[in-house]
This record gives C-alpha cells, structure tokens and sequence, in this order.
C-alpha cells in the first residue's frame, strides 16, 4: 500500500511539474489557428519566433536583456507569493525604482563610478520597497486587500511618472527644442552598466540577477527569516499559533517583493535606455508574474523561465516584421500563453488542494 502511495504521489508531482509545461504548446496551438485565419503558414511564423530569439548573436543577447527584468521582478514575486502575499504592484515598483535611479544619478553626475553605480542602484532598491511597503503596512496593520492597494500603486506611479516627465524631470534639451518629448536627461556615462557582448544591449545586470536569483533561494530555503516567510505563505494560523508574527512577515514580503521590482528599474535606466522613458516598463511588471508561475515559484526555475518570455518577446517582434501580422495578434498570443501559464497554476493549486483534502 505504501509502495502504490509512493508512486501515485510521484505521478501526481511530475503532473504538476508538466503543467506549466504544457501551457505553451497548447497556447501556441491556438495562435495556430489565429495565424491561419489571417492566412500565414504557423510553421513559418513561429520559426520566425524561434530565429528571432535565438538565430544569432543579437536575438541571444536581446532574449537575455528581456530576461533580466523579467527575472528580477519574477524573484520578488516568489518571495511574496511564497508569504502568502499576491503582490501585482511590480509595473508601479518597477517604475518607482527606474525614476529614483534616475533622478539620483542625474542630480549627481559628477560623483566617481564606484560610488554613483551603487548608490543609484540603491535608490531604485529603496523606492521599490517603498512603493511595495506601503501595500505592506496597509495589509498588514488595516487589512487591506493587497491586490486593490498594488493595483492602485500602479496606477499613481504611472501618473507621477507621466507628470515628473512632462516637468521637473523632463531633458532641458526638449525644452530647448520645442520638442517636449516625456523622457529624462540622459544618464551620466559612469552609472552605465558594463557591456557583457560589444555592440549589443547585453549588460553585466544579466550576471546580477542570476546572482540574486541562487541568493533568493538561498534566503527562501537556508534561513530562519525565509522559512518564516514560507510557513505564513504556507499556513498563516499555523504560523501565527507557532508564534510567528504573521503581520510582519507578510508586509515584509511585499517590501522584499518591491525591492526586487525597483532594482529590476534602475537596472533597466542604467543598463539598456540610460535615460527615464515613457512607457519604460513595457508590461516587465506583470510578465514577471507569470514568469515566476512559469517557475513555480521558485528562484531558480525563474531563470530559464524568464529567458523563455524574454525569447517570446523577442521573437514576437521578428515574427511581426517578418510575416507582417498586426501587433494585436502577437500580443494575443502572447496573452495566451500568460491565460494557460496562469491557469496551469491554479489547476495545479487545486488538485494539491483536493489531494490534501481526501487525505
């Protein structure tokens, strides 16, 4: 009987490993069909998706610039959904941290590279954390639904952004040529990230985030704070009955999760755009949630997750120009994959539910 319960939870795990799996191709078969109603061949078109993101030098480089948000956002997501914490505010910490690193840098563009590069970073780090603390303080002292207070965060940093970008913030040279166009001075050459390839946007914030990511599991898997964090996640009257303070550790997930998403910003100002843009985070807030559910969760299966929906990025794009489909289209599929990325987590969530449930 023990042997037959063995090999049914075995079974029961390596569905669930598949289930995110399976996503993608299911999604893509659909888009299958989209492409065949605007009469493109699906085998062309997705190959041109494959050889967009990873053809050459410049689509491995371009997936791995993708990822990188991506991937750091993702490894804040795992850290306050594994608190029990749904934290969809990344879009607004993201920003949050790009408009810090920014206005830190351009305020003191004379200060050395050893000192300007940390500190720039820092400020993205800590108006993260402040843009996910806030929801913190709020769930945690009032009750607070956390998914209302992140969604509303997003919205307020979009507009701040728009606003300091239109006007304290705004490039004095758009100002001098009439222009008026929303983006920031450029940064000063010493807060650049370094070129990892010449000639391509690849930059040494790629090598940060896969540093982090093994560091996130480590904190998660190898510390009392991070086990803390789990078993409020895990069973939040549990915990507090253990005499875990349960307030507290949730609040701090979604600082830690902010903090993540920030320095995913100033890593993007610093290491690919090197000025505050309009629309800079380009939805890496909420595709890094589903890149960590892609990874179940887990820091380290955030990383080829992450790279999978950069690559998707990346190669939507080629996909686009080459077989001049129309950017809804790719967006819809790309929508897809997020739909059935979503719902294989769920779908697994409830069958681990069911199985504790029948004991």
């Amino acid at each position: 009987m023990k042997d037959k319960w063995n090999v049914r939870e075995f079974l029961n795990k390596t569905v669930d490993a598949l289930l995110p799996l399976l996503a993608v191709p299911a999604a893509l078969l659909i888009g299958a069909f989209l492409l065949l109603i605007f009469k493109v061949n699906p085998l062309e078109a997705y190959w041109q998706l494959l050889k967009g993101a990873f053809g050459d030098v410049s689509g491995i480089t371009q997936t791995l610039v993708k990822a990188t948000p991506l991937l750091l956002v993702g490894l804040g997501v795992c850290i306050a959904f594994r608190g029990g914490i749904i934290n969809i505010g990344g879009e607004g910490q993201f920003i949050a941290g790009a408009l810090a690193a920014t206005a830190f840098s351009v305020g003191l563009p004379n200060l050395p590279r050893f000192i300007i590069l940390p500190l720039s970073l820092l400020c993205g780090i800590l108006a993260g954390g402040l843009w996910g603390g806030l929801p913190g303080i709020l769930k945690s002292r009032l009750g607070v639904n956390e998914i209302l207070s992140t969604v509303m965060m997003n919205a307020i940093a979009v507009q701040l952004s728009n606003f300091l970008l239109r006007g304290p913030m705004i490039d004095p040279a758009e100002l001098e040529a009439g222009t008026q166009i929303a983006q920031s001075a450029l940064l000063p050459k010493a807060v650049w990230l370094t070129k990892l390839v010449p000639r391509t946007l690849l930059h040494s914030g790629a090598i940060i985030a896969v540093i982090l990511a093994v560091l996130v599991f480590i904190f998660l898997w190898r510390t009392s704070i991070g086990y803390r964090i789990r078993a409020v996640g895990s069973n939040p009257e549990a915990a507090r009955y253990a005499g875990i303070p349960v307030p507290f550790y949730q609040a701090l997930s979604l600082i830690l999760g902010g903090v993540f998403a920030g320095l995913a910003g100033a890593v993007e100002v610093t290491g690919v755009s090197h000025r505050m843009l309009e629309n800079l985070s380009a939805g890496y807030g909420f595709s890094g949630i589903v890149a960590a559910l892609f990874g179940k969760l887990h820091p380290l299966g955030s990383i080829p997750a992450s790279i999978l929906f950069g690559a998707l990025l990346v190669g939507g794009n080629k996909m686009q120009r080459s077989m001049q489909v129309p950017s809804a289209l790719i967006d819809t599929i790309l929508g897809l994959i997020v739909l059935f990325v979503v719902s294989a987590d769920i779908w697994s969530r409830y069958r681990a539910t069911r199985r504790q449930s029948h004991g």
